[in-house]
């Protein structure tokens, strides 16, 4: 069972861990590098010896050197969240738009996990001068003992993997942190989904996917590039342009993005390597394969052996099944 972080986001891999990491295990490197960490939910599962894990939203990176600092503690999160919890029930859910201001006027880590586990859907959404704007999720008993429980066990498990590795965390665009890399390095880049509508912190653009892959392959380091191949509308053709020289593996994934099922789509993930990957071809006899009608799928479900590093026992109570149904996602 993969490793949950406690901040939550539309996009992240948690359902993709085990097939990233699958291709990861036999992949020799110094450092991990992620230009785009999000919650952190691959590298925590990878939980490499030393990690230098970035982005530019800067509430991300405050949450976790908290945590690395000590400053955020599974015991202070339960007493934070049990509190205001109680606050949230009280006035039938309205106390989230007031820790909502307060972030965007103080930006509290502690705030920051509130309106991640309480907000619409698990998005991540800024306007443009930096406001956190996503509306509540509607449910004024969002902080039972359950999810507090819970959540309190992810920061605990995550705090684990910090102390037990060497991790760096830096608020930086991904050039800054790729003038890093080192060709000892094995780069993760998970930008956003470029050709599809993202709500992150910052957009993506074709532009910035080509300067993506040209100091990647500047550095010499070892990477690997979460992606999209291809849905039921169209195939993203970035992948045979800006990485036509690359080695790809691909897997049939699900997304639920909104509140109705009908936004429930198949989408045909990809990881694009310089490393022969499992079950992978090079990019131009996907391209061939795609041409000719056959399906692009060539990962098979397989059970692998857990490694070394990953057998840190995660403290994860059971909890009986409430009204709150996780969310779906990548």
């Amino acid at each position: 069972m993969p490793l949950v972080p406690p901040i939550k986001s539309q996009g992240i891999k948690t359902k993709l861990v085990d097939w990233i990491a699958s291709n990861v295990e036999d992949t020799q490197f110094d450092r991990w590098v992620e230009p785009f960490m999000g919650t952190g939910v691959v590298g925590f599962n990878i939980r490499p010896k030393k990690a230098l894990m970035c982005d530019s939203n800067p509430h991300i990176i405050k949450f976790y050197n908290g945590i690395k600092n000590k400053e955020i503690t599974s015991a202070i999160v339960k007493e934070f969240l049990t509190e205001e919890g109680k606050k949230l029930l009280a006035t039938e859910g309205e106390y989230y738009y007031e820790v909502r201001k307060r972030f965007n006027e103080k930006g509290a880590s502690l705030d920051f996990l509130f309106l991640s586990r309480s907000c619409f859907n698990g998005m991540m959404r800024f306007n443009r001068k930096g406001g956190y704007n996503v509306p509540f999720c509607k449910k004024p008993n969002r902080f039972a003992q359950a999810l507090v429980t819970k959540i309190t066990n992810q920061v605990k498990n995550i705090a684990q993997v910090i102390e037990l590795g060497d991790f760096t965390f830096k608020c930086q665009d991904f050039q800054t942190t790729l003038d890093e890399v080192q060709a000892t390095d094995l780069v993760y880049a998970d930008p956003p989904y470029i050709g599809r509508h993202v709500d992150y912190f910052d957009s993506w653009s074709e532009a910035e996917e080509q300067i993506l892959h040209d100091k990647i392959i500047e550095s010499d380091a070892k990477y690997m590039l979460s992606t999209w191949l291809s849905n039921k509308y169209r195939t993203n053709e970035f992948i045979f342009s800006i990485w036509e020289n690359s080695n790809i593996a691909t897997k049939e994934h699900f997304y639920h993005v909104g509140a109705k099922e009908s936004n429930r789509n198949a989408m045909n993930e990809a990881l694009v390597s310089n490393v022969i990957l499992r079950n992978s071809i090079p990019t131009k006899d996907m391209k061939l394969k795609m041409d000719k009608g056959e399906s692009p799928l060539i990962s098979q479900e397989k059970m692998y052996e857990i490694p070394p590093q990953l057998t840190l026992k995660l403290e994860e109570e059971e909890t009986e099944k409430t009204m709150y149904k996780p969310r779906s996602s990548k």
